[in-house]
């Protein structure tokens, strides 16, 4: 699921659900190391983190952004703390 977005690996991108918390219905993905929202309402992006390394795969459940690298390290991304 890319949702349009080109030059993203389709493990990097997810998306919010209405309900479930923070970010409701936003993309959240990682691009060039660094993990951003895109909200479709203004069309913008929103930088979140930066220096990010060897991301694998993105999941979001609930305020918390869930990020693997490839030695299979989880570093969870608080929304609620922005």
């Amino acid at each position: 699921m890319t949702l349009g977005f080109k030059n993203v690996d389709k493990n990097l991108v997810c998306k919010g659900v209405i309900g479930d918390g923070c970010g409701a219905d936003r993309v959240f993905f990682v691009k060039n190391n660094t993990l951003y929202a895109f909200d479709s309402i203004t069309n913008s992006s929103l930088e979140l983190l930066d220096g990010l390394k060897d991301i694998v795969s993105i999941e979001k459940k609930g305020c918390i952004i869930f990020l693997k690298d490839k030695q299979n390290n989880i570093l969870e991304f608080d929304l609620s703390t922005i």
